[in-house]
């Protein structure tokens, strides 16, 4: 699965690994599952949605 991201303050989504991903959920939500908010993540954009994580918001590939 191609994950893509972007910042609120971006303009271009950036094609981005998952562990980079688990990284980013954890500076942006703290101490938190990061895994399981990934795996949440993975389902809701494999049906076309947007799910924004703290300041940033990730979506599949086009």
């Amino acid at each position: 699965m191609n994950i893509q991201t972007r910042y609120n303050y971006e303009k271009i989504w950036r094609d981005t690994l998952e562990s980079e991903i688990l990284v980013m959920i954890e500076q942006e939500l703290g101490d938190v599952d990061a895994k399981g908010i990934l795996s949440y993540v993975k389902e809701a954009i494999a049906g076309g949605k947007i799910i924004s994580v703290g300041s940033c918001k990730l979506r599949l590939k086009i």
